[in-house]
């Protein structure tokens, strides 16, 4: 059995998303576990997932799954919000292996507002979800939760263009300014790249807020109950899939500090 958990724990954690979003979870997770090997799939010709039907999301959620289990992957993160409402149940059933998920951070907002009105800027896939809708019911009674529908942010960012959301950001953004949030919930793991804009639109006093840095707390959690953390003494392998342009994949990758012994840049 110790043979088998040292094989275990030596393996990567695989990270999957619609595309370049997850990347800001990514960030956190290396920072947090820089000796944990990582292999991350950017699903990027196929988003945005928050455009598409439960059906076809679970689908392609399933498919990087067995991608990424292929790769002998111990751990798997749905590093997308629409993907984790739409599909991890269904993923948990299915694969034998530990799923962490992402959602959107309602409650820690929920818990520090002091207006009570929240914003929350996701895709479409994730405001339509079971699991949004059953997580936000849990706050309704207490909380004024402004919902906003960030079209075409997605497609922008995936295309290497995040200036041009500017405009966007301010059509989204002004109804949770004049509605009074002190909170914006980031539900899409893409829109942590537009937060130097979005807090150039707001004003000083509201609050931006992520699932990136919970979410590699919650892995560093199971890694630990499951006895699969990494055994590594030195810093971890990161190898980077994408089925899209890979220099912009690239560009991205440059934002973020990764300190590894082997960084691989792959197509699939």
């Amino acid at each position: 059995m110790k043979n088998l958990t040292d094989h275990i724990s030596k393996s990567p954690i695989g990270i999957f998303d619609s595309g370049l979003g997850g990347l800001s979870i990514c960030k956190e997770i290396i920072e947090l576990l820089p000796n944990e090997s990582i292999i991350y799939l950017a699903d990027s010709a196929n988003a945005p997932y928050g455009e598409k039907s439960a059906e076809e999301i679970l689908q392609l959620s399933i498919k990087n799954t067995e991608l990424l289990l292929a790769l002998n992957c111990k751990l798997i993160v749905v590093a997308c919000n629409t993907a984790t409402t739409n599909a991890i149940s269904i993923l948990r059933e299915r694969f034998n292996v530990p799923f962490i998920g992402v959602e959107p951070a309602i409650k820690p907002a929920a818990l520090q507002t002091k207006t009570g009105t929240v914003g929350v800027l996701a895709t479409e896939g994730t405001l339509k979800s079971e699991l949004f809708l059953s997580t936000s019911e849990q706050f309704r009674n207490s909380l004024d939760l402004i919902e906003i529908k960030g079209d075409n942010l997605v497609r922008l960012i995936e295309a290497g263009n995040i200036e041009m959301t500017a405009p966007l950001l301010v059509k989204y953004l002004l109804p949770m300014i004049d509605a009074g949030v002190d909170y914006i919930v980031l539900g899409c793991t893409h829109y942590p790249f537009l937060t130097p804009l979005i807090k150039d639109i707001i004003p000083d006093n509201i609050v931006v807020i992520d699932s990136g840095k919970a979410v590699a707390k919650q892995i560093q959690v199971m890694l630990n109950s499951e006895n699969i953390s990494s055994n590594y003494s030195c810093i971890g392998a990161k190898v980077f899939y994408t089925n899209k342009d890979l220099q912009i994949f690239e560009s991205f990758i440059k934002n973020i500090d990764i300190q590894a012994k082997q960084v691989l840049f792959k197509r699939f």
